[in-house]
């Protein structure tokens, strides 16, 4: 057999598409479609990496003759990766057709897709990456039901430099519940916090206004914002959010009314 008709033998053998390969070798899907016409061979770095990922003995997939495997030059599922720009590595047991971890990583437009995903774009139950998505997602960019991210999108939780969610704590913070630098939200609490039901911070401007300097229907300022949750008693806040709002969930009035001390 010749080293073309080796190489289509083992990624078949492997399940591995020209695409899956090209990806994991950090090649174009034209160079593998080139080494396996024998239009081209590939470098040496990229034919040791090959012989490592199929478990076969470097000469038996250069040279003529049958494919050796090599006991000592394999890497037995689940796969990993690793060669200059890039790591990969997939788990092989899996989670309704997700592996349970992906990890893609290094130069390039890494994709990673698990139950737990890390990866330059990672999506999965848990997924940590430069763009993350899932329930639970951590890194630059971040969206899911809880997300950590200098930019997070969280449909519940959201924390980050600008994070926007249900419960959003940030830099900038954009939700229902805020805490943050600059807040905005349904009931927010910051230095600069707006908010259409309740505003509390050193500048505060809502329905109702608690801080140093307090704009609103009602308002309590006090006498500087470090003072806030010791000047205003739980007593004052109840009412105000009960002659306000009386349709409030209890559990939101029983949360606001608890930040204060007395």
């Amino acid at each position: 057999m010749k080293f073309n008709e080796k190489l289509q033998a083992l990624r078949k053998e492997k399940g591995l598409s020209q695409e899956a390969l090209a990806e994991l070798l950090d090649v174009s899907r034209q160079s593998i479609s080139k080494w396996e016409s024998g239009g081209s061979y590939p470098e040496t770095e990229k034919m040791i990496a090959l012989s490592e990922m199929f478990g076969v003995t470097l000469d038996s997939l250069i040279k003529g003759g049958e494919i050796n495997k090599d006991s000592q030059n394999t890497v037995s599922e689940p796969y990993w990766m690793h060669r200059g720009s890039f790591y990969e590595y997939k788990s092989k047991q899996t989670w309704r057709g997700l592996p349970l971890v992906h990890i893609n990583i290094g130069i390039g437009n890494k994709k990673a897709k698990g139950v737990v995903a890390i990866g330059n774009f990672a999506k999965g139950i848990v997924s940590i990456g430069l763009v993350s998505t899932g329930v639970v997602s951590i890194g630059l960019v971040g969206l899911g039901i809880f997300s950590t991210a200098v930019l997070s999108l969280g449909l519940i939780g959201a924390l980050g430099s600008l994070a926007i969610g249900t419960f959003a704590c940030g830099a900038v913070a954009i939700g229902v519940f805020t805490l943050g630098a600059f807040s905005l939200g349904m009931f927010s609490l910051g230095a600069l916090s707006i908010a259409s039901h309740m505003a509390i911070g050193e500048h505060a401007y809502g329905h109702i206004a608690i801080g140093r300097i307090a704009e609103g229907t009602q308002t309590i300022e006090v006498e500087s914002a470090n003072s806030i949750f010791r000047a205003v008693s739980r007593e004052q806040v109840r009412a105000l959010i009960e002659s306000e709002f009386p349709n409030l969930w209890n559990w939101i009035k029983n949360w606001v009314v608890n930040m204060f001390r007395k």
